[in-house]
């Protein structure tokens, strides 16, 4: 990281994580990962659109855009459209979790949720949270922690 992320963000995200009982570094780290800082980072994902999301339009349960906004990350966190929804997101469009305050909320909570299914198990938990897709996802999450220390 060649600058620190900006001051309120960074208090954001501890603030975030002590609420979930997270180690605040830990997440800052997921950040850094996930979005370099960048609470307007929003990615799509073909694979996990088709795999959890397609169904909801394809059944008429959901529109296409709400159905298509389920198949991005959004935010600080890079949180999936459809997980948040699942958290009990609520808000009328999913592209609010660029909210710094409203994306870490839901990231900490689906993290928390990802810690207690893998019994506190970091490498575990994190490699959840990834989605299973990358095997050095966790080491390079990992790595980053220093700055945040």
């Amino acid at each position: 990281m060649l600058s620190g992320p900006p001051s309120q963000l960074l208090a954001l995200a501890r603030k975030a994580a002590v609420a979930q009982s997270l180690d605040p570094a830990l997440v800052c780290a997921v950040i850094e990962q996930e979005s370099g800082w960048n609470p307007w980072a929003m990615r799509y994902e073909p694979a996990f659109f088709s795999k959890y999301v397609a169904g909801l339009y394809t059944n008429n349960k959901i529109s296409a855009s709400e159905a298509y906004a389920r198949g991005f990350s959004w935010g600080l966190m890079q949180v999936m459209g459809q997980v948040a929804r699942e958290t009990g997101f609520d808000a009328p469009f999913l592209s609010a979790l660029c909210d710094p305050g409203q994306g870490l909320n839901v990231g900490c909570k689906v993290l928390r949720k990802k810690f207690d299914a893998m019994a506190g198990d970091t490498a575990r938990a994190l490699f959840a949270w990834n989605g299973g897709g990358h095997p050095s996802y966790a080491a390079q999450v990992l790595a980053r922690l220093p700055h945040y220390l």
